[in-house]
């Protein structure tokens, strides 16, 4: 894995969650608890996520850490 792939691939998984949901990227973002320009990055693979914050947004999901942080 290359640097910025698991980034990558967090914000791919959550865009997944966010359309398999039908929300917006807005609505997605008010659900975790983030700035929708700030979701915007992380979707993009653009955000460096601390742990904490994968935590925190796979717990308002309902969903494990692995499930964010699996390569596709």
């Amino acid at each position: 894995m290359a640097i910025g792939d698991l980034q990558k691939a967090v914000g791919r998984n959550l865009r997944a969650y966010r359309l398999e949901l039908s929300l917006s990227q807005e609505a997605f973002a008010d659900m975790l608890g983030v700035h929708r320009t700030y979701m915007g990055g992380v979707e993009r693979g653009e955000r460096n996520l601390t742990l904490k914050s994968v935590e925190r947004m796979a717990e308002r999901l309902g969903v494990e850490v692995r499930e964010l942080l699996r390569a596709q």
